[in-house]
């Protein structure tokens, strides 16, 4: 007899567990999630390395949010621990703040300005632009040269393949910027990190009794041997189609880790590094997970053109050519794409978890009108 859901779920990372979490408890379905990869919690994944140390195998993966409702879901799941994340650039022989803020300009420009200070001193560097297109505008427009210099063409060339005056504006419009000295990567309200690690949390998202999780499984493997109303999809949404309207290019990511006969390796949890190696950033797990170990493992990270899809490339003809697929998306009946691959868009995790919050209560709701229906014709 062919296995019969209400829901198959593809993709058990943030997007696809919390539907599948939020449809078997509030809805009653009946939810088959499946990973290609032999885990849980998509790239958020995390586990103890052969020197015991906890790690995030896809890079870092720091909470923050300034939602209460996404705050409050996740924290059925996992108790926290308050963290807020602080990085520094190595420029020019020295470690200073990133994102830049007054220590920042003082210490490149040898100044000793006060805060009320700041906004005019930018003033006689900025070059302003008529028309924001790029990031190279948002930044030079906004810094002047030299800190664009420094802090964002490098590290963006090596992010993303190519200089900023190629890329849209929304790259670099993510990177705030401070008057003060406010060292904080984040400003969001909620900044904490779950106490026992996201693959706990995730652990314990999907142990509902109607959850059934398939891991080292393609969805294409198992979506005609068993029965389904309706489809989740956190995937490449060119791959579902079958690269009908071409492949959407993406940026990918290779990880190095070592581990260090010492408790502190660097002075911060992470260190940019915009100039002159191939890497990008240097990070230190224990500060971000706050475990206690006489070793200590950093990930040093290499952008690549080709791997893993990891970061969709802001550019209008990506954004187009996205428009086709999600047009044929929202004419095909019970799929719904969510995250980052589903929609080829950029989020951070609070923003994936507050989508598919949203996409699971929509699917409620139209499985609620269709039981009605159904009861209505049954009565008659």
């Amino acid at each position: 007899m062919t296995p019969s859901y209400d829901v198959l779920v593809v993709g058990a990372g943030f997007a696809g567990s919390v539907v599948a979490e939020r449809l078997a408890s509030t809805a009653g379905a009946r939810v088959l999630i499946v990973d290609r990869r032999s885990h849980i919690g998509g790239n958020a994944y995390d586990h103890l390395d052969d020197a015991g140390v906890l790690v995030h195998r896809y890079g870092p993966h720091i909470f923050h949010t300034n939602s209460h409702e996404v705050a409050r879901y996740l924290s059925r799941f996992t108790a926290w621990r308050p963290y807020e994340h602080r990085v520094r650039a190595r420029v020019e022989g020295r470690l200073l703040p990133i994102p830049i803020n007054l220590d920042t300009i003082n210490a490149v420009y040898g100044l000793s300005l006060e805060e009320e200070d700041v906004e005019g001193f930018l003033a006689t560097v900025a070059e302003p632009r008529s028309h924001i297109r790029t990031s190279e505008d948002v930044v030079v427009g906004t810094v002047g040269r030299r800190l664009y210099e420094l802090f964002f063409q490098g590290y963006t060339r090596k992010q993303w393949g190519l200089d900023p005056s190629e890329l849209d504006a929304s790259v670099t419009a993510r990177v705030p910027m401070r008057t003060n000295r406010d060292d904080r990567y984040f400003t969001d309200r909620f900044q904490a990190m779950p106490r026992d690690g996201y693959t706990a949390m995730f652990r314990r998202m999907l142990s509902h009794p109607n959850i059934t999780v398939a891991l080292d499984t393609d969805y294409r493997s198992v979506r005609r041997a068993i029965g389904y109303d309706e489809l989740v999809y956190s995937g490449p949404v060119d791959a579902f189609f079958d690269m009908r309207y071409g492949e959407l290019p993406y940026r990918s990511l290779d990880f190095r880790f070592e581990t260090h006969s010492t408790a502190v390796f660097q002075p911060y949890p992470v260190i940019n590094h915009p100039n002159d190696e191939d890497y990008t950033r240097v990070t230190e797990f224990k500060y971000l997970t706050g475990q206690r170990h006489d070793q200590t493992t950093v990930v040093y990270e290499y952008p690549r053109a080709e791997g893993p899809p990891y970061y969709p490339i802001p550019r209008r003809d990506n954004a187009e050519r996205y428009a086709k697929y999600k047009a044929l998306a929202d004419r095909t009946p019970d799929v719904h794409m969510v995250g980052r691959l589903g929609t080829y868009k950029y989020y951070n995790m609070d923003q994936v978890v507050a989508q598919a919050l949203a996409v699971a209560r929509r699917i409620a709701t139209g499985r609620a009108a269709v039981d009605v229906r159904r009861t209505l014709t049954t009565s008659a």
